[in-house]
């Protein structure tokens, strides 16, 4: 278990934990878990982190095969500028390594922004914490869960 499938399992919302061997050789963690699972990559959802203003680290949940704009992420978040952070700064607030990071059960409680994309699915994929692992619930329950909202954060 790790601490995102924690997280969902006491909150006692619906959830499905998939599992798949990550091959490490390939370009797109995001697109090999679609591909692997069978899943249409616009329902897999990667966990970005972000600095905003050099101050604060915001996370920000989009389709595996979008691009994250940093303009409205920093719009959303309330902030002038938003670069992507540095990955031992990710990697020490979240507890994850990059390629696993979840967006729920991070060491530290970040601000947290899902694309508005999500919503047009019963479910999405997000990573469980670890690379070849995901966990597929609501958007909403996604919401609820990292006290996040909707918004347009892509392209």
């Amino acid at each position: 278990m790790t601490p995102g499938i924690n997280v969902a399992k006491r909150a006692r919302i619906a959830h499905t934990v998939h599992e798949y061997q990550h091959d490490a050789s390939h370009e797109s963690y995001g697109l090999e878990a679609a591909e692997k699972m069978g899943v249409a990559p616009e329902r897999v959802f990667k966990t970005l982190v972000a600095s905003l203003d050099g101050r604060e680290l915001v996370v920000a949940v989009i389709p595996v095969a979008s691009k994250l704009s940093l303009k409205h992420l920093a719009k959303a978040a309330q902030g002038k500028k938003a670069a992507m952070a540095n990955p031992e700064d990710v990697e020490r607030a979240t507890g994850y390594v990059l390629g696993g990071v979840s967006p729920l059960g991070q060491k530290k409680r970040l601000r947290t922004f899902i694309d508005k994309a999500a919503q047009q699915y019963a479910t999405i994929y997000v990573s469980a914490g670890r690379r070849g692992l995901e966990i597929e619930l609501a958007p909403d329950d996604l919401a609820t869960l990292v006290q996040g909202g909707f918004i347009t954060l892509c392209h």
